[in-house]
């Protein structure tokens, strides 16, 4: 795995960047070497422009109002120790960009790629963005980003993501990133498809599937504002009840059940899809800047667009499935025993994960658990004024 670091400031109509990578994901490279086989660093020195241009360049990729900068300047280039201690902060790794590296014996492998880069920045600059597409340096790859004393940890793919985001820029990204999540999360697919298998009547999937978004609405807001237990259990212990959720409502397809319960299902195992999403947002809401309420609100929005997306898609295949190929009682059971097939496997391999880890119940746990419950009761007494309110007028 490669770390990468960047640090940014802007100064003037400039933005100055740091970057920071391991020599030894420079490839394609023959580093020069002494007559006792290490790193001849004084032979080196000449191609170091070439290849930092190459390898810390060319992927750093800033944007000023949805434009791209121009490609930067070069303003140094050098090789550090892994004891370096140039990049605890700005000012100083700038200072230090083209210090030439002294000694002997040195190991490329063991050894840090220091460039310095200089973007023009234009007069009326005001959104700033950035895409670090570094992941080529490694399998894995992770960039950290610092810029006006924010920090970013970010996988080598990350996608091009504002550095001082609007609400409405956090909002979009969201937005597209709970779109994106939903589509490509099989077992929230899988339990959709179960939820809605049996119902043939507008109304009752209106009502599933308005319960659903109900319930984890509530506990992706819950996991967001930290109210969950803090141990590394938690995940995957989640993961095994998304796995076993599947597993019983397709069984319950299959016995006839989940037509006649599909509301109140819907939202019992909607709290715990709502920890699943949570778990993808989590990691992401350090794009979201100063703009928490907004990105929590996107991510669901973009969640049920994606809902809506892959219902709009399964329903007519349904429709025409039940009506030209084989009759909706076999058609729920045969589809039902496929899901129930897969989760089941879902369920035995998470099982495994899960037996791996330590259960542990710390203090914070107790009192983020007693906050949620406080949460739950208020929006249950919320709820009952208000279909009181409702039913009496």
């Amino acid at each position: 795995m490669a770390t990468v670091q960047v640090q940014l400031a802007a100064e003037g109509q400039q933005m100055r960047a740091m970057v920071r990578l391991p020599l030894e994901a420079v490839r394609d490279v023959d580093f020069p070497r002494t007559a006792d086989g290490f790193l001849d660093a004084t032979a080196l020195e000449p191609r170091l422009q070439g290849l930092a241009k190459l390898w810390a360049a060319d992927p750093l990729r800033l944007y000023a109002n949805g434009k791209p900068l121009g490609p930067p300047r070069l303003a140094g280039a050098r090789l550090a120790l892994p004891a370096d201690t140039a990049f605890v902060s700005f000012a100083e790794a700038w200072r230090r960009r083209a210090e030439p590296l002294t000694g002997d014996r040195l190991v490329a492998r063991q050894l840090l790629f220091d460039v310095a880069l200089e973007f023009d920045l234009p007069a009326d600059a005001g959104s700033l963005a950035i895409e670090p597409a570094y992941a080529g340096l490694a399998t894995e790859v992770a960039t950290t980003v610092s810029f006006r004393g924010r920090q970013f940890v970010v996988p080598g793919d990350v996608q091009r993501f504002p550095l001082e985001p609007t609400w409405l820029e956090a909002s979009v990204y969201f937005i597209r990133m709970g779109f994106a999540h939903i589509l490509e999360g099989t077992d929230h697919l899988l339990f959709l498809l179960c939820l809605v298998l049996p119902i043939r009547r507008a109304l009752p999937l209106v009502k599933v599937v308005t319960a659903f978004t109900v319930a984890h609405s509530l506990t992706l807001a819950a996991a967001a504002l930290e109210m969950t237990p803090a141990g590394l259990w938690f995940p995957p212990a989640v993961e095994l009840l998304i796995a076993v959720s599947i597993l019983f409502l397709a069984l319950a397809n299959i016995t006839g059940a989940g037509a006649t319960h599909g509301p109140a299902m819907a939202f019992g195992f909607g709290l715990v899809h709502g920890f699943g999403f949570s778990f993808a947002l989590r990691e992401s809401l350090q794009f979201a800047g100063g703009h928490l309420a907004a990105a929590l609100l996107a991510f669901n929005l973009g969640v049920e667009a994606g809902q809506l997306a892959a219902l709009a898609g399964m329903l007519p295949v349904l429709v025409l499935l039940f009506r030209r190929v084989v009759r909706p009682r076999m058609g729920v059971v045969l589809v039902s025993a496929f899901v129930a097939h897969t989760a089941w496997h879902w369920t035995a391999d998470r099982w495994q994960v899960l037996s791996q880890f330590r259960w542990e119940w710390t203090t914070r746990d107790s009192a983020q658990a007693l906050r949620g419950v406080l949460a739950g009761m208020v929006a249950f007494a919320a709820l009952w004024c208000w279909r009181r309110y409702w039913r009496s007028g």
